[in-house]
């Protein structure tokens, strides 16, 4: 039980350190550099066995919604300021399951 006090504390401190960071650092990234990277972070899960096949098809699933969705944006004009802030706090939130679900240990067998 203290291991799993443990666990949901580093959690929940790494995303307190993080999630700052990563809504300061969003501007500076093109949307395919952040699409790319949380691809790669999805990849990297399923070769190191951090993500199981279930996580993993969720997570793309979220990630194919998001990119439907800037692609509906982008139909209508290009992507508006909010329209950017929309999808920069989707790509966050997208970013802190990846992280939470590798370290889950719900490792695939």
């Amino acid at each position: 039980m203290a291991s799993m006090k443990t666990l949901i504390a580093a959690l929940v401190a790494t995303a307190a350190v993080a999630t700052p960071m990563a809504a300061s650092a969003a501007p500076w990234q093109s949307i395919n550099q952040r699409q790319a990277n949380l691809e790669r972070r999805i990849d990297q899960g399923i070769r190191n066995g951090a993500l199981n096949r279930k996580e993993a098809q969720r997570l793309r699933g979220e990630f194919r919604e998001i990119s439907r969705l800037e692609a509906n944006y982008r139909r209508s004009n290009g992507l508006s300021a909010r329209e950017r802030t929309d999808l920069d706090r989707r790509f966050d939130a997208l970013s802190r399951r990846i992280n939470i679900q590798k370290h889950d240990r719900q490792h695939r067998h």
